[in-house]
């Protein structure tokens, strides 16, 4: 959990009385982005400082949605993110953001410059109030120890009271200094008529000290029988090194987020107009702009290479592990970093039309997501909480007859005991540590619950071409109409499939370039997802009896050709027809090869007790043969993409669970139909795939990644929800009892945290981080050092 601390020194436009700054519309882009469907709607993405439970997360949500324009608000206390969306013609970005200030926190871009250096200060003065409490705790316990080892007539009274009086002057740094979080954060909630985890905390240590003080003051009065300074100090002491040991801890589980928004530099040396190099802020930047990019830094934006040779380490936007060499006229992307050589890259793309930018965005989407079991935590955290103070209220009343001492100490144990920090971190911090796990071997999570319907799959459903077949496929040979030679064919196949993203598409125009047969052009393209492409020839007859027209590739059935009088008795690869105004005019015949580790990961599926299915567009024969390479015995063939769909729904229909694993180009539907889907292959912007789970490189593998480590995160979930709870059930009646210290509950208390927290870091694979290593050391092999 983060400590709340006073204002710093560090100067920054995001202070309360210089928010108007944010007003200005060229602002914006630093944290916002304009919804494209909706004119005038912006999504702000922000960090909030100063929360760190379920409760605050919800009190900032209320602030927020009460500011009329503002028109949905979803704050996560696991990554402590908040995403904004407010309209342009009701509200400025500084109304919002202050009426987060006024709740008691601050909204900062996550990328402020300001914020990492007000973090550290931060930090700094957490530690201070650690190490004060710290020190101040074992002098308390030095002087407590004498009364409590003393015998009946061993410690004189007047000793025993300036006992008291020293340990009261070393508990006021504690409480005066160490405290301020805590009472900060609860002042806030009492005058916002709100409960927060601090607000019971605040209370505990107040009363504490509050009745030593009266013990101390008056030895003879209603608390005089005995003082809780070291009580207190102990406490403080506990709860401040579960605090910062959670806020290490938790930031290593979520850290793929910041790792990411971290790569990217805040100024790059271009090449101005007289030829020399300039070093410029990062936004002005233009395209078409020649920066110049050393060993060590990271490109800022994605680029072609002009000038060197370099090795790039690409592992936290594409999952390659290894060191890619890139010369001249070969691309780079921003966010990756320059491993090797000084390299000169013309600026291509800038900003949101990035690669790096649609990570950056898919990884921000998830960490806004919560899962149905956090939900229900911060649905019931601020209900709990009023049942904590009511608790020990009633514990209070209960035990006073007795002892008026005994009963405040009592109350304060159940007040620490119970806070709920273990309950609302339970869920969010396994699943951050999970998606970040992912993320760092290339699979991005677009949402945190399709974690959970993860865990609950027992059929996955792989689409053949371009997911378990390489993209690249090689053209085995072409069966021409009478009068039509090969190049003719080939010509015309190469000028439709120019105008489709789909694999078989992609290797026609592959193999007309490779033999230097020109594409003929066509007009009025137009591609129909799963069956192919229809468009006129323009230019470039092709043969006699092949006039200029209307043509199509694709399916037998689009093209109107009967599949098996094409197809060829013995091949069983993918078949491509071309179909002109007199009909049949070609078939292509192709070769396609099993994607590295498919093999490995169908039979991994299997072996986790999956039903493993495969679906195609191509013939039924080509979908068995491949089938029966893969070892998978559900198999069918010729489905369009309704056909997938209709698929998909009748194993849904008999209680099926399905993942669907598509290549992301023709498969929308279908990936948005199954329960949860993984899309493969780079043809398909980021920001347009429908699937829940996105493969930033071709590594199939992640399926069998993803699937085990979903279903451990659960394991690792239910741990730690019956772990919290099971603490709370049994604390609480001791705590009621007068069993339970105060100093034993803090202790208590900051252990649960770090238990679940602890537990949650198992998920983050120490394999995973070793990526960016292997890179750098890889690198010395690929390309020699500079001299």
């Amino acid at each position: 959990m983060q400590l709340m601390s006073e204002p710093t020194s560090v100067p920054s436009p995001w202070e309360a009385d210089t928010l108007s700054v944010v007003d200005h519309v060229s602002e914006w882009g630093a944290f916002s982005r304009e919804d494209a469907a909706a004119p005038g709607q912006w999504e702000s993405n922000v960090v909030m400082e100063g929360m760190h439970c379920a409760a605050c997360a919800l009190t900032i949500e209320d602030a927020l949605l009460k500011v009329p324009g503002v028109e949905s608000a979803r704050v996560s206390a696991a990554t402590r993110r908040a995403r904004v969306r407010w309209s342009q013609a009701q509200v400025m970005p500084s109304r919002w953001m202050q009426a987060v200030q006024d709740a008691g926190y601050r909204a900062v871009p996550a990328h402020d410059a300001f914020a990492a250096e007000r973090r550290k200060a931060e930090s700094r003065k957490a530690l201070w109030q650690w190490l004060v409490a710290g020190l101040c705790m074992m002098q308390v316990m030095m002087y407590a120890w004498p009364a409590y080892q003393a015998r009946p007539g061993d410690l004189a009274a007047e000793y025993e009271q300036l006992l008291r009086w020293a340990s009261w002057v070393l508990s006021l740094p504690v409480v005066l200094f160490s405290c301020g979080p805590f009472f900060r954060k609860a002042w806030a909630d009492v005058r916002h008529l709100r409960v927060s985890m601090d607000l019971p905390v605040a209370l505990g240590m107040l009363i504490t000290f509050a009745a030593s003080t009266a013990g101390t003051f008056d030895p003879a009065g209603l608390f005089g029988r005995e003082v809780y300074f070291d009580t207190l100090t102990m406490f403080v002491f506990f709860l401040l090194t579960g605090r910062w040991l959670e806020t290490r801890l938790r930031e290593r589980t979520a850290g793929a987020l910041d790792a990411l928004m971290n790569r990217m530099p805040d100024s790059v040396v271009r090449q101005t107009s007289a030829g020399t190099w300039e070093r410029v802020a990062v936004r002005r930047l233009l395209v078409g702009d020649l920066m110049q990019i050393r060993a060590g830094e990271a490109f800022a934006a994605d680029g072609v290479i002009e000038r060197g040779r370099t090795c790039v380490d690409e592992s936290l936007l594409t999952g390659e592990s290894d060191a890619l060499v890139r010369s001249v006229g070969e691309p780079v992307i921003a966010g990756s970093h320059n491993l090797q050589s000084t390299v000169e890259v013309r600026v291509k793309a800038l900003g949101d039309a990035t690669r790096f930018a649609q990570i950056l965005a898919l990884m921000e989407d998830a960490s806004h997501s919560k899962p149905g079991v956090a939900l229900l935590v911060d649905r019931w955290a601020t209900p709990f909480l009023i049942g904590v103070l009511l608790a020990a209220l009633a514990a209070a009343a209960w035990w006073w007859p007795h002892s008026p001492a005994h009963a405040v100490m009592v109350a304060v144990a159940v007040l620490i005991v119970t806070c709920p920090c273990a309950l609302s971190l339970a869920t969010p911090a396994a699943m951050l540590a999970a998606a970040g796990n992912l993320a760092r071997q290339g699979l991005l999570v677009r949402s945190l619950p399709s974690l959970e319907t993860l865990a609950k799959v027992d059929t996955v459903v792989f689409d053949k071409t371009g997911t378990l077949t390489r993209d690249a496929m090689s053209l085995q040979a072409v069966d021409c109409r009478p009068g039509v030679s090969r190049e003719m064919a080939l010509a015309c196949a190469a000028g439709l499939a120019a105008h489709s993203v789909h694999p078989l598409s992609r290797a026609l125009v592959q193999a007309a370039a490779d033999e230097g047969v020109p594409q003929v052009a066509v007009a009025d393209a137009h591609e129909v997802p799963g069956q192919g492409v229809r468009a006129h020839v323009v230019s470039g007859v092709i043969a006699e009896g092949a006039p200029d027209g209307l043509f199509r590739l694709g399916a037998a059935a689009f093209c109107g050709v009967t599949a098996d009088s094409r197809a060829g008795a013995s091949h069983t690869g993918p078949v491509v027809h071309v179909q002109d105004s007199e009909g049949w005019l070609a078939t292509f015949f192709l070769q396609e090869d099993l994607r590295a580790g498919a093999l490995g990961v169908v039979a991994g599926l299997q072996a986790q007790g999956l039903e493993v299915h495969l679906l195609s567009g191509d013939r039924m024969a080509s979908a068995q043969a491949m089938g029966a390479r893969l070892g998978i015995q559900q198999v069918a063939g010729e489905c369009s993409p309704a056909g997938k769909l209709a698929y998909l729904h009748e194993l849904q229909a008999g209680g099926r669970v399905v993942a669907m694993v598509g290549d992301g180009l023709n498969d929308g539907p279908v990936l948005a139909g199954a329960n949860v889907s993984f899309a493969f292959g780079r043809a398909v912007s980021l920001t347009q795939s429908r699937a829940d789970f996105v493969a930033l490189g071709d590594q199939l593998e992640g399926v069998l990644k993803a699937l085990v480590l979903a279903r451990k995160t659960m394991r690792v979930v239910r741990q730690n929800l019956w772990w919290a709870l099971a603490y709370n059930l049994a604390c609480i009646p001791l705590a009621i009892a007068g069993y339970l210290p105060a100093w034993l509950a803090g202790l208590g208390m900051a252990c649960s945290s770090l238990l679940v927290v602890l537990n949650a870091l198992r998920l983050a694979g120490e394999g995973s981080l070793r990526s960016t290593g292997r890179a750098h050391a890889s690198a010395a092999t690929l390309l020699p050092q500079e001299a």
